[in-house]
């Protein structure tokens, strides 16, 4: 083999490792001098986001509250499956990236070796040129399916925080949902007592009236309600304003009585309690049923001191004055059955 031969098959095989070695050197991997390195995948992927929640609008509470429930069961499954692919995606990576160490490490030292097997000849230059070659593609190989692997880790980890942030907003809408339902509920719940409260009454003369009681009007012992008529007992003690309403949602007719803000209300005849509670515009109520489907409804109370089935004396405290946005006031009505009454007449103004 002549000189220049040899000079240019060496030139051209060093030639062959500089690319060689700068091939790899910018993936990040092993160079002359010093170890391998494993670049970290950078760049998230864009992760697809839940479709927004169903609107509970035009739904009962009951098939909104399950479907949130199906979706944040289908929540729960997809969090188990991807922590489960991410723990076996661990040891994936471990592997790979051990793999890819020793695959460098053994690239290093061929590639440390430089022109050593030229002293072996033409043909165990060119194979060791191969050589390079192949670990040169192997580890290239090594290194890809490493960085695949960490970026599936990174999508799963980001879909885990995903659905981390969508169980937070559904376990809010259900919370919001829960609590619809249960005002829902109550309210229904409210207008049957309310109802139920003028569906039912002891019969007349059931009652007796206490003479002077808490500075009640004297009433004729064992007189029935009906008979009472002008002679009630006025529902505040001491001077009041008094003028025509009516409560939204009713026809009326009842009575404004205004008066200091928690002024004591008393019962305008013995009955026993049929409703205490909070009812839409007539605020904090209580209805006094006095035999004979006879009723006091006395509303806008601040407070409510006595509670159903109670036995009540005319006189006896069933309540504050309380104000609802509108001045101290109570409201007063007189029903007969279902029937609202003119109050005015029975308590003689």
């Amino acid at each position: 083999m002549s000189a220049s031969f040899a000079k240019r098959v060496r030139g051209g095989l060093v030639l062959t490792t500089l690319v060689v070695l700068g091939a790899v050197s910018s993936d990040g991997s092993a160079a002359p001098g010093r170890e391998p390195r494993i670049r970290e995948p950078a760049g998230p992927l864009g992760v697809v986001p839940l479709p927004p929640a169903p609107s509970p609008g035009g739904t009962s509470p009951a098939l909104a509250l399950a479907s949130l429930d199906r979706r944040i069961a289908d929540l729960d499954a997809e969090e188990q499956g991807s922590k489960r692919d991410l723990s076996e995606l661990g040891a994936k990576i471990a592997e790979a990236h051990a793999r890819s160490l020793s695959r460098g490490r053994a690239f290093y030292r061929l590639t440390r070796a430089g022109m050593l097997p030229v002293g072996g000849g033409f043909n165990e230059l060119v194979s060791h040129a191969m050589r390079v070659e192949r670990s040169r593609r192997a580890l290239a190989t090594d290194l890809e399916s490493e960085k695949k692997l960490r970026t599936k880790g990174g999508d799963l980890s980001r879909a885990l925080e995903r659905v981390a942030r969508d169980r937070i907003a559904l376990g809010s809408q259900r919370s919001a949902l829960d609590t619809a339902r249960a005002a829902i509920e109550d309210e229904s719940r409210r207008q049957g007592a309310f109802d139920r409260a003028f569906s039912t009454s002891n019969g007349p003369g059931e009652y007796v009236a206490v003479y002077g009681g808490n500075g009640a009007a004297p009433d004729r012992a064992g007189s029935g309600f009906a008979t009472s008529r002008g002679r009630l007992l006025f529902p505040l003690a001491g001077r009041s304003e008094v003028r025509p309403a009516h409560r939204e949602g009713t026809d009326g007719p009842g009575l404004e009585i205004r008066g200091a803000l928690g002024a004591p209300v008393r019962a305008v005849f013995g009955g026993r309690v049929a409703f205490a509670d909070r009812y839409g515009p007539y605020g904090r109520l209580v209805i006094l049923d006095h035999g004979d489907h006879y009723y006091s409804v006395s509303g806008n109370l601040a407070s409510m001191d006595v509670k159903v089935s109670d036995e009540v004396s005319a006189g006896e405290r069933i309540g504050t004055v309380g104000d609802e946005g509108r001045g101290a006031m109570l409201y007063f009505e007189v029903r007969h059955g279902t029937e609202t009454i003119p109050p005015g007449p029975w308590l003689g103004i």
